[in-house]
């Protein structure tokens, strides 16, 4: 495929420090691309294996260890986050199930305003401010960008159904299988630290004082290099975000596909149902109109694709990962430059021409 040339376009120009790629169709890897420089201050290259914060981008990561469980049935779709987390019913919060974290609808984005980054490292007490929480809506009746606290919801609902945290059950029930466990993390293990590519640039502006999205994404929570960089926070579970190589989560999209012999991490029909748009309407945190899947977002960074058949999730910093049910392609794209999705549209839009171009009599 033409990625080459264009990684070696964009970093040669200085638009990209370090990028990954991956592409794999029916199970075929047809992209497994490294480029560029992983540490500015050494001069240490990007390889297939390098890892890179990849924010939201694990959003996604998250929803499948959901929808894996279900598929085992260690809980239900609809059941209320009450059943095993008793605590979190309080202000009314009690029908909150299952289906309302996965979709954003659960209610409960927002976050004290003093929030820091050191706080996120702690689970309990993050855990203790989402259950304590007032909702800012009727559950399922409005849609919201959890964009911090989406992972501490689903991940302590899991904890407390299954007994394990949302990083063994992600290495036991996807990663390992996969064998792609060191390659895809919540919290990165200490000894992977020296693997994670160091991110550079800044965040867009912070959000306006007493919005919505200031209220979801305090000032201290906003993330830029320096937030990515911190060994605490890479280190911590915070499954909202996630820390990556493209190659191992591209693999786990190729599995949600069915097309890894041997690992069947979701049946055809909650395949189906994981793409289907969940909810379509004015997003309360964000303020503009949006729509969501079952726990994953509904679209590629080129636009393209069709609403039902692309799954995955964009990250802060430009990194993306998706599969796409009618092509039969995962694709996963790392980055170490904090930008917008300028790269990543790029490299979507020449992979959806080459597949054309592929298919065509």
């Amino acid at each position: 495929m033409a990625i080459d040339a264009l990684l070696d376009e964009l970093v040669a120009s200085g638009a990209e420090v370090g990028l990954q790629v991956a592409v794999i169709r029916h199970g075929r890897t047809l992209v497994d691309a490294a480029r560029g420089v992983a540490d500015s201050r050494t001069g240490a290259p990007v390889e297939p294996g390098t890892l890179f914060w990849a924010g939201s981008t694990a959003k996604g990561v998250a929803a499948t260890v959901a929808h894996v469980l279900v598929e085992r049935g260690a809980l239900t779709d609809d059941m209320r986050v009450v059943e095993v987390w008793p605590e979190f019913g309080a202000h009314g919060k009690d029908r909150v199930t299952l289906r309302h974290v996965l979709t954003h609808t659960a209610g409960v984005p927002g976050l004290p305003p003093g929030t820091s980054a050191a706080d996120l490292c702690d689970w309990d007490r993050m855990c203790g401010v989402i259950a304590d929480a007032e909702p800012w809506w009727e559950p399922g009746t409005r849609f919201g960008y959890h964009a911090k606290t989406f992972g501490f919801l689903l991940g302590e609902t899991l904890r407390r159904a299954t007994g394990d945290p949302i990083s063994t059950l992600l290495r036991r029930h996807v990663t390992e299988p996969l064998g792609v466990g060191d390659e895809v993390h919540f919290g990165v293990p200490e000894s992977l630290l020296p693997r994670v590519a160091r991110q550079v640039g800044s965040a867009t502006a912070l959000p306006e004082p007493g919005s919505p999205l200031a209220r979801a994404m305090p000032p201290g929570v906003v993330p830029d290099a320096e937030y990515a960089n911190r060994s605490d926070l890479l280190t911590s579970d915070i499954p909202a975000e996630g820390t990556m190589s493209a190659r191992g989560v591209a693999r786990v999209y190729s599995a949600l596909l069915g097309h890894v012999d041997g690992v069947d991490l979701v049946s055809p029909g909650r395949r189906t149902a994981m793409a289907a748009i969940a909810f379509t309407g004015m997003d309360e945190v964000m303020g503009f109109p949006a729509s969501c899947a079952f726990g994953y977002s509904p679209f590629r960074p080129s636009g393209r694709g069709r609403p039902g058949s692309t799954f995955g999730w964009l990250g802060a910093n430009g990194s993306a990962a998706f599969a796409d049910i009618d092509s039969g392609v995962a694709v996963a794209m790392m980055r170490n430059r904090f930008g917008d999705f300028t790269t990543a549209a790029r490299i979507d839009q020449l992979i959806v021409d080459e597949l054309t171009r592929e298919d065509s009599p």
